[in-house]
């Protein structure tokens, strides 16, 4: 995978691919993010989050599912937070769960969020926009030199 030259807004980690077709569209939709990557699994995000082609900006957002093949969230999440690049990336787990067991956990790891992610389109559409409003356009995270990044939101495009 060759280095990536613009800054990903948000990386999103799920392996349903119905459900990464709902998030992609509802972020065109609300005109969210100049730049989603998508990994399947969580092998393949700590392969683009850390390996030896990744970029030096982590992304400004990382939506994450808690079951997955081959890493599951809970795992991604914990490596995400070791890293001294990641450990402040705002991490939403967003997936079907509604077992409190995987919520606690999920808070004890260092989410930034716990989300149950709505069946039908028009409330997942809801849940994206009310997600890129808070963490994309309110929340403040400090950048690399300790100051806070600006926030932006322009049309959608996936890498």
């Amino acid at each position: 995978m060759p280095k990536f030259e613009k800054q990903v807004d948000v990386l999103l980690v799920e392996d349903n691919p119905d459900d990464v077709e709902l998030a992609l569209h509802a972020f065109q939709k609300h005109h969210f993010a100049n730049v989603v990557h998508v990994c399947r699994d969580g092998v393949e995000a700590v392969e683009y989050l850390f390996g030896e082609d990744s970029s030096e900006v982590p992304p400004r957002l990382i939506l994450l599912d808690f079951k997955m093949p081959r890493m599951n969230g809970l795992e991604l999440l914990e490596r995400i937070r070791q890293e001294e690049r990641t450990k402040r990336v705002p991490v939403i787990m967003l997936t079907a769960s509604d077992e409190e067991p995987d919520m606690a956990r999920s808070y004890d790891l260092g989410a930034n969020s716990y989300i149950v992610k709505p069946v039908d389109f028009r409330q997942f559409s809801e849940v994206v926009l009310q997600l890129g409003l808070y963490w994309l356009l309110l929340n403040r995270v400090p950048g690399a030199e300790g100051e806070p990044q600006a926030p932006q939101a322009t049309p959608v495009g996936v890498n």
